[in-house]
């Protein structure tokens, strides 16, 4: 995987950031992708990015399904943070929206916004191609990295096989 970042400098970015209220009535993914992030960078979904990037706590708040399909609908692949809330981490690898993926405190340091980066879930690296840094990526859980390859919760079997 492999493009652009939008880089969020901060921690405890919050569902209601993510994805508004107001939309929460929306079920169109297509609608809920022009109003991802809108709370923090309102012209976050014309920014073409495939990453976003930012502090610790990502995806805390209320437990809204909407916030991962809101930023995959926009074109991002995976978030890449410090640490997660819970709900969301789950949320969007159960309905494998878009991977949530820890980093060390380097990378979040020295990532800089629009930086062109790739993702290499088996090598466990995201290289930066802006600086030519590579950095280390927190490895899945077994169950989780399973649900992964499984393409969510709902393909997921249990047995090892996707």
């Amino acid at each position: 995987m492999r493009g652009a970042v939008a880089k969020y400098e901060r921690d405890n970015i919050d569902t209601d950031v993510i994805i508004p209220g107001q939309y929460l009535k929306v079920h169109d993914y297509d609608e809920l992708a022009t109003h991802a992030m809108e709370g923090l960078d309102p012209g976050f979904h014309k920014r073409g990015a495939k990453y976003v990037l930012a502090g610790r706590n990502f995806g805390c708040g209320s437990s809204r399904e909407h916030a991962p399909i809101a930023l995959s609908g926009s074109g991002i692949e995976a978030v890449l943070a410090l640490s997660f809330a819970r709900i969301f981490y789950r949320n969007a690898v159960d309905g494998a929206f878009l991977l949530p993926v820890e980093i060390e405190e380097e990378a979040y340091r020295s990532i800089p916004d629009g930086a062109e980066i790739e993702v290499d879930i088996d090598a466990g690296t995201v290289a930066d191609h802006t600086s030519g840094r590579t950095h280390r990526i927190k490895p899945f859980p077994g169950i989780i990295a399973e649900i992964i390859r499984a393409g969510g919760i709902f393909n997921y079997r249990g047995d090892g096989a996707a």
